[in-house]
């Protein structure tokens, strides 16, 4: 244990060596200078074009009179509307992931019979190795239900004969394989550190063949196996939101990038993993969980625009919340006056809010929402427009659904392993060369000195 202690440890030695570390900076004037792309976005923000596509198609701004202007966001999955993609599946009553994910990996909307082939694949692959829940998951339980899905994945590189093989065929089976079974890694994930770190009870169900995903997801989570219908299709429509989101988002190029490399399956969804796990990306919808809760806490009447604008104010001036002055949840790096994904999730969200009695505190979400884009475009002087991402409804209908907060960017992931799985296989069908992007040194060059010489 003593051993375990020091690793973990950080000494004086090592904070005083940290200082070297953060003793030189590069200066931010010198990306002007040499005209780099920090961030791989351009000086108006947008992202720099570094590949080609076919999976989706985001849409933040339209040319007029020869000038691009923002307009309403809009996301297209394979050349096909997300919002008609939903739209669909309401009016069929049906759930849709599958069918997204079906047109993700192969280009097209499928039949009816080709749907349920295809559901059939997904059933007969929703298992783990024999013994799998027990050494890998329960055995090491994580209090971080991320890492554990990446320990998972890369452990399932061992139980797999042809883990090396980047063919076509084989990377497709491990993709269809993995869509199946990360929402049981992620479940019996949470399942383990209830038990065994928060000294809950432990539930290991397990999936039922003839439910899909959302209905899984949920079977699984809950002691009783009961949800209702309205809960697994808002489930469903948010994992189809999720499922996909251009090749630009940092943890698709990261797939991309990886992939390129020529390695396996597992260590880059494991990467992807690593990438969707940061604040930044997959972890903000925990962000706006937490801010809401703080904002719950400092303003007494929700009805109360002007105390609500008082609060947020004080968190864009850094004097509230985590004090970085980001009101999470507002704003994006490709849409500015509107996500689409947020517009369709919150005609939902009203739904569920009244189902489950919380029209007050989705009012409240309704006003932040409002506020905050009136204040960011002040005090900020963004003339573009600011809207609510994703990430602004989604832990409150994850709230909603009584999900456990760590499972919020797991959720996220098992969304996501489509989209990755789909740029994946298109990235090892069409490109061939390794993806190696340029940095420019701006280091002074230094002769050397012999040991007895330094100081």
């Amino acid at each position: 244990m003593s051993n375990l202690n020091s690793f973990s440890k950080v000494t004086p030695k090592i904070m005083e060596l940290s200082e070297m570390c953060t003793e030189e900076k590069i200066n931010p004037e010198l990306y002007t200078k040499y005209e780099v792309k920090r961030g791989l976005r351009d000086i108006n923000g947008k992202g720099v074009l570094t590949g080609l596509t076919e999976i989706s198609e985001i849409i933040s701004s339209k040319v007029v009179d020869g000038k691009s202007v923002p307009c309403d966001g809009e996301l297209y999955y394979r050349g096909y509307n997300v919002k008609d993609l939903v739209d669909g599946a309401v009016l069929d009553k049906r759930f849709g992931f599958e069918e997204t994910t079906y047109l993700l990996l192969f280009g097209k909307l499928p039949n009816k019979t080709e749907l349920e082939e295809f559901n059939q694949i997904l059933r007969d692959y929703r298992h783990l190795p024999k013994n799998f829940v027990r050494d890998i998951i329960l055995k090491k339980p994580s209090p971080d239900l991320m890492n554990n899905l990446m320990r998972s994945i890369l452990n399932l590189y061992a139980y797999d004969q042809a883990a090396n093989d980047t063919s076509i065929p084989n990377v497709l089976r491990q993709s269809l394989e993995l869509i199946s079974i990360f929402p049981l890694l992620a479940v019996y994930s949470y399942q383990a550190k209830n038990y065994y770190l928060d000294r809950g009870s432990l539930y290991i169900h397990r999936p039922q063949p003839e439910l899909s995903t959302a209905e899984n997801i949920l079977y699984m989570l809950r002691p009783d196996n009961k949800y209702t219908e309205l809960e697994a299709r808002i489930l469903d429509l948010s994992l189809i939101l999720h499922a996909e989101h251009g090749g630009g988002n940092n943890s698709t190029f990261t797939t991309h990038v990886v992939t390129s490399s020529g390695t396996d399956t597992y260590a880059c969804v494991a990467a992807a993993l690593s990438s969707l796990k940061g604040p930044k990306h997959g972890g903000a919808n925990i962000k706006v969980v937490r801010m809401f809760n703080d904002i719950k806490r400092n303003v007494k009447d929700w009805d109360n625009e002007e105390e609500i604008s008082e609060y947020l104010l004080k968190i864009l001036h850094k004097e509230a919340f985590d004090n970085t002055g980001v009101i999470y949840g507002m704003g994006h790096a490709v849409y500015s006056i509107s996500d689409p994904r947020a517009q369709i999730f919150k005609s939902y969200v009203e739904k569920l809010s009244i189902e489950k009695g919380r029209t007050k505190e989705f009012n409240f979400y309704t006003k932040i929402e409002k506020i905050s884009a009136e204040l960011i475009a002040k005090e900020r002087r963004i003339y573009k427009g600011v809207s609510a991402n994703i990430d602004f409804y989604s832990g409150f209908v994850y709230s909603m659904l009584n999900l456990p907060t760590e499972l919020y960017t797991p959720l996220f992931a098992i969304a996501r392993i489509s989209g990755w799985s789909a740029h994946r296989i298109e990235e090892l069908n069409s490109a061939g060369k390794i993806i190696r992007p340029a940095y420019m040194c701006v280091q002074d060059r230094n002769s050397y000195i012999p040991m007895d010489e330094r100081e």
